[in-house]
């Protein structure tokens, strides 16, 4: 597991195992996720596929661009690829003076529709000949591409990357005519297991504020060994409490701090949404589980998804331990904190 990036900037792992290596989120640009994976040692040539949690843009900014670069299929459940393409096509708004154009058009087709009904046939027909009958008459609904949506300017701008040279230019006219065009799109089910490559995938549901968001179990088959990502979950429900069993590296949100967060310089609304339980999970919610659900069988625990103005990597790693207690050694439990600027080391096993 190599960890390029974990926050609200962006999010980003690698998964390899036995020549497969499987790019989990692509919530940075293309040309900062390949400078990320030449830092940690992948080579983006080798990647097999890219596999999205949720739509939000902390985790597919640079998708798209990313995507039709290296020419790789891309894994979501059918209600994140929706929400994907609607986030990401511009959405099409009317200006006010061609909405006036229209309705004028549309009165003045029905003033010579009515005229037609009360004519005479051989005017009526005489007109028709003329090529001016409300059926010739062309209606303009023309509409300007432009987009309200605060949302949709900032993924505009962080789908554009900087390096132009980045999007191979036989893909740059399929992406100009749609935004969302991908090389390939594959669809799988939460609950349902499926294989890239050498990898077993088990996308378990997450309690999050998105279409349909998953986090996932990674089984090398010919290792032995298990990967589980779990974060942007409010809560840890029942089913993410069994698909964390028997893993041996587990990266776990530990977004917030609560006082912080109370304290912190977000609108309510934003910390209503946060401690919500489709929001967030808190350092008190993840020590919580690391002191009752957790297994204590992980070589590594990795501490993600730590907000910037709410959290203190010091606060989010001493209540780990604490809730870890006297499992901690050597060989395993291992906590270590994943960063938004850069990649961690990666996780061998």
């Amino acid at each position: 597991m190599s960890v390029l990036a974990s926050g609200s900037k962006g999010n980003c792992t690698v998964i390899t195992a036995a020549g497969t290596k499987i790019l989990v989120d692509a919530g940075l640009s293309c040309r900062e996720i390949l400078r990320r994976m030449a830092l940690a040692g992948e080579d983006p040539a080798e990647l097999t596929a890219i596999l999205i949690t949720h739509e939000h843009l902390d985790h597919v900014a640079g998708l798209a661009v990313l995507a039709r670069r290296l020419n790789v299929p891309v894994f979501f459940t059918e209600g994140t690829h929706r929400a994907w393409v609607r986030m990401t096509r511009p959405k099409q708004t009317m200006s006010y003076a061609k909405w006036l154009d229209m309705m004028q058009r549309e009165k003045e087709a029905r003033a010579v529709a009515t005229a037609n009904d009360h004519a005479p046939a051989h005017t009526v027909l005489a007109l028709m000949a003329a090529g001016i009958s409300a059926a010739a008459e062309p209606v303009d609904s023309e509409v300007d591409g432009l987009s309200s949506a605060e949302s949709m300017e900032i993924l505009a701008e962080a789908a554009v990357d900087p390096d132009e040279a980045c999007e191979p230019a036989e893909t740059k006219a399929a992406a100009k005519a749609d935004p969302a065009f991908l090389p390939a799109v594959e669809y799988f089910r939460a609950g349902q297991h499926f294989s890239i490559g050498a990898i077993d995938v088990n996308p378990f549901t997450i309690p999050h504020d998105a279409a349909d968001p998953c986090g996932f179990v990674f089984h090398a088959r010919s290792e032995s060994i298990r990967m589980a990502i779990a974060t942007d979950l409010g809560y840890i429900p029942p089913n993410v409490k069994m698909a964390l069993k028997n893993v041996d590296v587990l990266l776990l949100e530990s977004n917030h701090d609560l006082e912080m967060l109370k304290d912190g310089p977000y609108p309510w609304s934003v910390k209503q949404r946060v401690l919500s339980r489709v929001g967030h999970l808190s350092n008190h919610a993840a020590a919580e589980f690391l002191l009752k659900d957790y297994d204590g069988g992980a070589h590594t625990i990795v501490l993600g998804h730590l907000s910037e103005h709410n959290n203190l990597p010091e606060l989010a790693k001493l209540a780990a331990e604490q809730a870890v207690g006297n499992r901690m050694s050597l060989l395993g439990n291992k906590i270590v904190l994943a960063l938004q600027e850069s990649p961690l080391d990666p996780i061998c096993l």
